[in-house]
């Protein structure tokens, strides 16, 4: 039996064993049914997987590279070019805007102006393309705004009525409402795996609210700690697992989704806020935004720690030289670069996801909620860019 005739099996029950894992591949991504309209999941092991490095949609082709600013005291936004790391440009918007939200369709950021304490909310939109806002247009109470996974509906979060307002996602015409009372201050979501339903944080009420977005319903009610105060939640790549950060407990406590139930706790740093997953899908980067008040001092002891998926357990710590209060953001496309903004001392921090360090830019009064644009995805969720 010569050489060549000792390979050829060899070869073939290589190749064999590779058809066999692309067909397992193929089965485990065709196990997940989504809810009609929502885009198929192409990887069940990592919802993030086409939300990798640089991987933009067509969609977002000729959008200018800008992070996007909302000075929750300033009424405004501010424009940094993430080249020169300068501030370039600073629009008026509608009264405490809270967040800036990529669409379902990746066309159009939008600004969540609640006027907190008053009744003339609003939504304006920016032209990724231009970096320039329209005209606004008047909606109830929106603290934050998530999209339907069919990317029909925008769910504007009324947090002060503690209700969710499900609007056309171009016109933002209200179509109809789902009540929650028991989740005082109605906050952060993320979905499950499928967008059968989504998660909500109750901000004031420590507690979480299941949300059937299929038949629009609440499902129930989950309480974390009655001192607790859960602010972002984020689905681990596999959608077992929801992350929920409490800046009460000083840490993120882990929910099973599907039962609705606690199933662990990691410490993390003061004040825990803000939750975004690297551009591979491995880590998890939270913001500690470093007091456990509401309006916290400048210089606190705020840092981001590092929270490795696999093995839920933080694997580095950053802290800011002289204190500071990292709050809500994203990650940068080609994954280097964590922005967030400093929520107490009127800044954006610009970490490097491969040493820790940061720089600081100076923006308005009590910035909340910057985007990071463009990023890759297929669709966006909401909040500053659930990608998918």
């Amino acid at each position: 039996m010569t050489r060549h005739t000792l390979r050829l099996p060899r070869l073939a029950l290589i190749a064999g064993a590779l058809v066999g894992l692309c067909a397992s591949a193929v089965a485990v991504a065709q196990s997940v049914t989504t809810v009609p309209g929502m885009p198929r999941v192409v990887n069940a092991a990592d919802m993030y997987s086409q939300a990798g490095y640089n991987m933009f949609s067509p969609a977002v082709v000729g959008a200018l590279p800008r992070i996007y600013v909302p000075n929750l005291r300033g009424n405004s936004v501010s424009v940094i070019d993430p080249a020169t790391y300068k501030v370039i440009d600073t629009f008026p918007v509608g009264r405490s805007p809270q967040h800036v939200v990529p669409s379902w369709d990746l066309k159009t950021l939008w600004v969540t102006n609640n006027s907190e304490g008053r009744n003339n909310g609003s939504l304006t939109p920016i032209d990724p393309k231009t970096g320039k806002p329209g005209a606004a247009i008047p909606v109830d109470d929106p603290y934050n705004m998530y999209f339907s996974p069919d990317g029909k509906l925008a769910i504007v979060v009324a947090e002060a009525h503690a209700r969710l307002d499900f609007r056309d996602a171009h016109t933002m015409a209200l179509k109809f409402s789902i009540e929650a009372p028991e989740c005082k201050g109605i906050n952060h979501a993320d979905y499950s795996i499928d967008g059968r339903y989504a998660i909500f944080t109750c901000e004031f009420g420590g507690k979480l609210v299941k949300i059937d977005m299929v038949n629009h319903k609440v499902l129930g009610y989950l309480d974390l700690d009655k001192h607790g105060m859960p602010q972002d939640i984020r689905v681990s790549p596999d959608g077992k697992v929801f992350y929920v950060a409490d800046m009460m407990a000083d840490g993120v406590f882990l929910i099973d989704g599907d039962s609705f139930t606690k199933i662990g706790f990691i410490k993390t740093g003061i004040g825990t806020h803000g939750e975004y997953p690297s551009r591979d899908g491995t880590k998890l980067y939270v913001a500690n935004r470093g007091s456990n008040k509401v309006h916290g001092p400048r210089g606190g002891k705020g840092s981001v720690s590092v929270i490795d998926f696999a093995t839920r357990k933080v694997v580095a710590n950053w802290p800011i030289p002289g204190g500071g209060s990292p709050d809500m953001g994203n990650v940068s496309a080609d994954g280097k670069t964590l922005w967030l903004s400093g929520r107490f001392d009127d800044v954006v921090y610009a970490f490097d996801t491969a040493t820790g360090s940061v720089r600081k830019i100076k923006v308005g009064a009590e910035p909340h909620g910057l985007a990071v644009w463009p990023q890759p995805g297929r669709y966006s969720l909401g909040h500053t860019g659930i990608m998918r």
